[in-house]
């Protein structure tokens, strides 16, 4: 007979004595298994004392958090984290640096436990680590231990940030403005610095007064990737916090600026050849984090243009007219201009329906309309002026067609602005846990109006090979997006690596993926052919539901959120082979393959799964807000619920892993496998195995005469007319 639900068996240690194992009744108060485990060892003042896992993070356990508790779980008696607390705060403080040194490394280690950390802030333990920092006596391992445990209790959400002194801050800054500093120092100051940007409106004002630009880049060019990782990262802090008005501020000397002029400063080749050169072509792998961070700095860079994209033109606003007569006068020589008004005007609306624009008559109300706004006058403007054969090879070659052939150029170039602001999603917030970043936008000084100048190349060569006439806008610049979307999911490294992959997906390309894609999803409509499938349709769902469990049994690796996304903290988890018991337990770091049943310590049986939740139903997704940066996490995050009322935890590192956990555990349950990937799956093997046995059937010669000797009958009990 199994145990009762709130009996669990654990293990108990004390230093010098024989661990106590006992049944640990959960309806019972904390404070007296407490007292029974103290009378056990003959020790006093049980009220002194705490449970404490004996692995992994060795947190406390309270009332709130003992139902994580798991049978055979090790626990280890220890002292109060009030008690904790109280000796800590006392031996920091002492004269003995030995003493000290040990006291605040075991208080690194402690002050990540939101049990401990609530008593020692209730002490003023943080004023107290913020004077030591202050106090500018501490150094190399001391400080690090220092700012390590003010950062971990800070972290926690309990004070506000806005307590912060000038003076500590000052301090800090001076850490990450020093030429030579102890590497974890310098990491500790920077992720300081970002968590004072990113929780305090103040704060950022104190912080961008102390940190420059120029100082930053220095730290760029090392090669430790976490600490180049942490410079960007409070780059980016910076950035995203920065007012308005401020981020496109023009200035003087980039180096000597101030980060709360951003835009130009991004702009500038200095820091983006030190990103291209020591970190993307760096001799080591990116990190996820560090591509996470690039990934933010990308689409911090580009919601620059959002200004401009959601600007319309004033008609009358003479000086953005002038931008069009500059775009009518470089492509047909202006210097001839009629001198009469009427026969000037007559000949500018002429040009202008030459140009391509749908106002042959006022060109700047196409302007008018948000997005793409001024944004795509500015584009037109700069492949004009800077790419001036190109720009007028496409006009004139159009304007002197007379098939109804001609490809307008201004409506093209304004629809395509808007679709590339859609693809890079220009205006959105930088989504969590997206690593998603280009690195060709890092090799030009003007990636954004470069890439558009590819692109409107390859839109004028698509329009040709698609013979199109303006009845077909649409669907050339459906295919111009998926041409697009295809070159930039190859991740090119530049932009003339992106000239050659869009020169590989032609329109003739595209035709022969579509139909191949087309093939693998085609479902024939005719009776044979659906009875055929419905009779493949068991099998293949057998087999995918038998990959989706082989993958479970195998594992994967899924990442803890915190407060601090670059402390990556990771668990793993996988089915049992004869998918009976999921086994699951924390790692240090991201294994490199399989990891063994026995390093996994926690297990649920399958029989006590009740259900599988998703999205925003999970229990740890209620809290999370409905910002941007938490939608991509909402859509990889699911739950496994099961009895007596316990719920385990994940989000998936990408869609994929998504879907074949969340299939493979319906499939565990003996429910409906529903995810997109699944129903791809489906489709794309019952179409690749109708295929094959129709094949087989096309191949059998049908003699006409005489009638054949009977043979074996036909695993296929119907008939197909092939002629």
């Amino acid at each position: 007979m199994p145990p009762p639900a709130d009996i669990v068996k654990v293990a108990i240690e004390w230093p010098g004595a024989n661990a106590q194992l006992i049944e640990m009744d959960q309806k019972r108060p904390l404070s007296s298994i407490i007292r029974e485990v103290c009378d056990g060892w003959s020790l006093s003042g049980s009220e002194q004392f705490a449970l404490r896992y004996a692995d992994g993070p060795q947190l406390y356990i309270t009332e709130q958090s003992r139902g994580e508790i798991k049978n055979g779980t090790i626990l280890r008696l220890a002292i109060s984290p009030a008690r904790a607390a109280r000796q800590l705060l006392e031996r920091i403080q002492s004269h003995g640096i030995d003493a000290r040194l040990e006291a605040l490394k075991e208080l690194a280690k402690l002050s990540a436990d939101p049990t401990f950390a609530t008593e020692f802030i209730n002490m003023e333990g943080i004023g107290t680590l913020a004077r030591l920092v202050e106090s500018g006596t501490h150094f190399g391992e001391m400080l690090a231990f220092t700012l390590t445990a003010f950062l971990e209790l800070m972290d926690h959400g309990i004070v506000s940030w806005d307590l912060i002194s000038l003076s500590f801050i000052k301090q800090i800054a001076g850490y990450v403005n020093q030429p030579m500093v102890d590497v974890s120092i310098l990491q500790r100051s920077l992720a300081i610095l970002e968590s004072m940007v990113l929780n305090s409106h103040s704060l950022y004002h104190r912080v961008a007064q102390e940190i420059t630009v120029g100082q930053l880049i220095g730290h760029l060019q090392v090669s430790n990737q976490e600490i180049q990782t942490y410079a960007i990262a409070l780059i980016n802090a910076l950035f995203l916090k920065a007012p308005e008005d401020r981020r496109q501020e023009e200035y003087t000397n980039p180096l000597e600026q101030h980060l709360t002029e951003m835009a130009s400063t991004l702009a500038q080749k200095h820091l983006r050849s030190i990103i291209l050169n020591h970190v993307i072509r760096g001799n080591r792998p990116i990190k996820a984090e560090m591509a996470h961070q690039l990934y933010v700095l990308q689409v911090l860079t580009f919601n620059l243009l959002e200004e401009r994209m959601m600007t319309k033109m004033d008609p009358n606003d003479q000086a953005q007219r002038d931008i069009i007569f500059e775009l009518r006068r470089i492509a047909f020589d202006g210097e001839n201009d009629p001198t009469g008004t009427e026969k000037r005007k007559a000949m500018y609306t002429k040009d202008y329906k030459m140009l391509g624009f749908t106002n042959h008559v006022n060109p700047a109300m196409d302007f008018t309309q948000t997005p793409p706004g001024m944004l795509a006058l500015d584009n037109m403007l700069y492949l004009a002026k800077v790419h001036q054969d190109t720009y007028i090879r496409i006009v004139l070659e159009n304007s002197s067609r007379e098939d109804k052939h001609e490809c307008p150029f201004g409506r093209c170039a304004i629809e395509l602005t808007r679709m590339l602001c859609e693809i890079l999603q220009v205006g959105e917030l930088p989504n969590e846990g997206c690593n998603d970043y280009h690195p060709m936008f890092f090799t030009h000084d003007r990636a954004w109006e470069e890439f558009f100048c590819v692109c409107i190349q390859l839109l004028n060569k698509t329009w040709k090979e698609m013979r199109a006439t303006a009845e077909d806008f649409n669907k050339v610049m459906q295919v111009v997006r998926e041409q697009i979307t295809r070159a930039l999911a190859m991740k090119p490294s530049s932009l003339d690596q992106l000239k050659n992959k869009l020169r590989g997906l032609n329109y003739s390309e595209i035709l022969r993926l579509r139909q191949s894609e087309r093939m693998s999803q085609d479902d024939f409509q005719s009776p044979p052919i659906i009875e055929l499938r419905e009779r493949i349709q068991p099998e293949i769902l057998e087999l995918i539901k038998q990959q989706r469990l082989n993958r479970l049994c195998e594992g994967s690796c899924f990442r803890k959120l915190g407060n601090r996304r670059r402390q990556e903290k990771f668990w793993f988890c996988r089915l049992s082979l004869n998918h009976k018991v999921l086994h699951y337990g924390d790692l240090d770091e991201s294994p490199q393959g399989e990891v063994p049943f026995e390093l996994l310590s926690d297990k649920i049986p399958v029989s006590d799964i009740k259900s599988v939740v998703t999205g925003k139903d999970c229990p740890h997704m209620k809290e999370k807000s409905a910002l941007k940066q938490n939608k991509e996490v909402l859509e990889l995050a699911f739950s496994v619920l099961y009895d007596p009322d316990e719920t385990l935890n994940f989000v998936a590192p990408n869609k994929y892993e998504y879907c074949i956990w969340t299939d493979g555990l319906c499939a565990l349950l003996g429910r409906e496998m529903g995810s997109d990937l699944t129903r791809s799956d489906l489709d794309t093997l019952i179409s690749m195995e109708m295929k094959l046995r129709l094949l087989d059937l096309e191949n059998i010669t049908i003699p006409e005469a005489p009638p054949p000797v009977p043979k074996e009958p036909s695993s296929y009990n119907f008939t197909y007319n092939y002629s």
